[in-house]
């Protein structure tokens, strides 16, 4: 009796579900990815003995300040004169908006008084300062 020889398997990889796979990779990627917000000037923020942390980050715009007077917003610099026009946008887009301002330790208090007063001017009145813990 004689056998005869089976045809062998093709070697080659089905491409059908090549660009499901593609596909499925790209949305776990976007689902999973963390972008930086901001990164903002490089500041020492002053010490407190009390703190409480904001739990969402949603509704938040950082206002930076360091100690060469230099403002910045959403990586910007800017000047005080502009702060009002931002934040009133902002504020206008999202009426829900939390100011957080990160001013360093060495920054004089008429910069910081100027800011509050154009953050004022643009009626975001919920304000935040960062601090780190003592």
């Amino acid at each position: 009796m004689k056998f005869k020889a089976k045809n062998k398997a093709g070697a080659e990889i089905p491409q059908a579900s090549l660009p499901d796979i593609i596909f499925m990779l790209l949305m776990f990627f976007m689902v999973c990815t963390v972008f930086k917000e901001y990164q903002g000037l490089p500041i020492i923020p002053p010490a407190a003995r009390s703190t409480e942390k904001i739990e969402t980050k949603r509704n938040i715009t950082y206002v930076w300040a360091d100690r060469n007077n230099r403002i910045s917003i959403d990586d910007k610099i800017i000047t005080i004169k502009n702060i009002s026009a931002i934040i009133g946008e902002k504020f206008a887009a999202n009426r829900r908006l939390i100011v957080s301002m990160k001013i360093d330790k060495e920054t004089k208090m008429g910069l910081v008084n100027d800011i509050q007063e154009q953050l004022r001017d643009a009626y975001a009145l919920r304000i935040s300062y960062a601090t780190r813990f003592k």
